[in-house]
């Protein structure tokens, strides 16, 4: 029979074994942890360095921000003292489609109303309908017929350098049919029929608050004028306008109205989304 001691020293053994392997299975436990978060930092490394090399952490431009549909060009009102320091539209959300109304209205008899096309001239019917919300053209005198068949107005000063501190770029100039000659072929299309609404600026491709609009058919070998619309009332009031005698405008151009032709008032109505494009030349490009 074992004696008390031997007892104790196997008791105390199977205590140690037990102890020892407790800690193994402890250590074997941290080491799997171990080697799992190790693993997953790798994988983390390897994504995230994918992901880096691939652009994925680069600065995005800002898809929501609206972009700029017109560019408005600041001239200097110190160096030109016919220039009216008004502000500037805005450049984004302006309206790209459709049609606005213009409604001029004069000394001389009905209102002259246009269709301001939005599609076509997008920027032109922008700057009107800005300078127009200014009463920029309110008690302004249309200061030429030209010998092309227009009523020029919408320069306050009455010099042609004149209009707002700003402009901006052509659009919708019409391009001709291409004529052997040089010249517009007979019984081609107009470049800008009888009631044509067209920017004029000075210099050419500066155009800011200045139009023309044809009392009679205009056809030039190399057209200039931006179309930005097309007379839908008071036609008549324009012819009638158009055959005022003219003076000269003190640098030898018989092209001054002898009466004065003065804008009272000059509006530009809500967007008409459904209306189409006016045809205002059936040649603009």
């Amino acid at each position: 029979m074992a004696s008390s001691r031997d007892r104790q020293r196997k008791l105390a053994r199977a205590k140690f074994d037990r102890q020892l392997a407790r800690r193994a299975a402890t250590a074997k436990r941290r080491r799997q942890i171990q080697a799992g978060v190790g693993a997953a930092l790798v994988l983390v490394l390897i994504v995230f360095g994918s992901a880096w090399a691939l652009g994925a952490f680069d600065s995005k431009p800002d898809k929501t921000a609206a972009e700029d549909i017109c560019l408005w060009t600041p001239q200097d009102a110190a160096a030109n003292n016919n220039l009216k320091d008004v502000g500037k539209p805005k450049t984004t959300d302006l309206p790209t489609a459709g049609t606005r109304a213009m409604t001029v209205t004069t000394n001389q008899g009905a209102p002259i109303t246009a269709d301001l096309d939005l599609a076509s001239a997008p920027c032109a019917a922008a700057s009107i309908s800005y300078l127009a919300g200014k009463s920029f053209y309110d008690n302004t005198k249309c200061h030429e017929i030209t010998t092309e068949g227009a009523l020029r107005c919408g320069d306050p000063s009455g010099t042609g350098i004149g209009g707002p501190a700003y402009s901006f770029y052509d659009e919708n100039v019409p391009t001709p049919a291409p004529s052997p000659s040089g010249s517009p072929a007979p019984g081609q299309a107009p470049a800008y029929p009888k009631g044509t609404v067209a920017m004029i600026a000075n210099p050419p491709g500066a155009n800011s608050s200045q139009f023309l609009i044809f009392f009679k058919d205009f056809n030039p070998a190399k057209p200039a004028y931006p179309v930005i619309g097309k007379v839908t009332g008071g036609l008549d009031v324009l012819e009638k306008i158009g055959a005022l005698p003219t003076v000269d405008n003190g640098s030898g151009a018989k092209v001054t109205p002898k009466t004065d032709v003065v804008i009272q008032s000059l509006t530009v109505g809500e967007v008409n989304a459904a209306a189409g494009a006016p045809s205002a030349s059936p040649s603009a490009g």
